[in-house]
């Protein structure tokens, strides 16, 4: 998972509230377990909708998503982050999100932002203008060209996951001294282990 600190660029102004993870990637994807490719199935029932935000080339390749509350909400398929992803997002904004939908996110590098719906109301204004907003993990702000400068919080460890790049595999990769030398203790202990 490659670190992020700061993303930044336009975003694309959804909106929408309770957004399943059916409708983020719809199940017949689901037989993949590659993450690659998935971006051109995300939202594909909102594509099918005249005039929507994601064939709009204005927002093609957005690293920002502005969604609406309850997001990410439905079934726990890592699939709909790993859709994000492939899309280009690397940070969401909205009221509030599925609990599972969240740690999927941060766990495939995507910060979850929580601001309140009239933050949230305000960057949709800032990003149907196609003018860029910033996400900055390390002061937790998001602001904007208009001066705009919203206050966010992100769990401790989450937020140092995503600022260093850490994954769970890449977690337990970072202790790998000391899980070699408790494995050589336990051996020596234990031989019959």
């Amino acid at each position: 998972m490659k670190p992020v600190v700061k993303v930044e660029g336009r975003a694309i102004p959804f909106g929408r509230k309770n957004v399943d993870t059916d409708v983020i990637i719809p199940a017949h994807y689901l037989k993949t377990i590659s993450r690659s490719g998935l971006g051109r199935g995300a939202f594909e029932v909102v594509r099918r909708e005249p005039g929507n935000v994601f064939d709009d080339p204005r927002y093609v390749g957005a690293p920002v998503l502005i969604a609406g509350d309850n997001f990410g909400c439905g079934s726990s398929r890592e699939h709909a982050a790993w859709a994000l992803g492939d899309m280009g997002v690397q940070a969401v904004i909205a009221p509030s999100y599925s609990d599972i939908f969240s740690g999927n996110a941060v766990k495939n590098g995507i910060v979850p932002v929580v601001l309140p719906q009239d933050a949230v109301d305000r960057l949709m204004v800032v990003a149907a203008e196609g003018l860029p907003v910033t996400v900055d993990l390390e002061s937790c702000t998001v602001t904007t060209p208009y001066q705009d400068r919203y206050s966010f919080t992100i769990d401790p460890f989450r937020r140092d996951c995503l600022m260093h790049g850490l994954d769970e595999i890449g977690l337990t990769m970072a202790q790998g001294d000391a899980i070699s030398a408790y494995e050589a203790k336990v051996g020596a202990e234990r031989g019959w282990v």
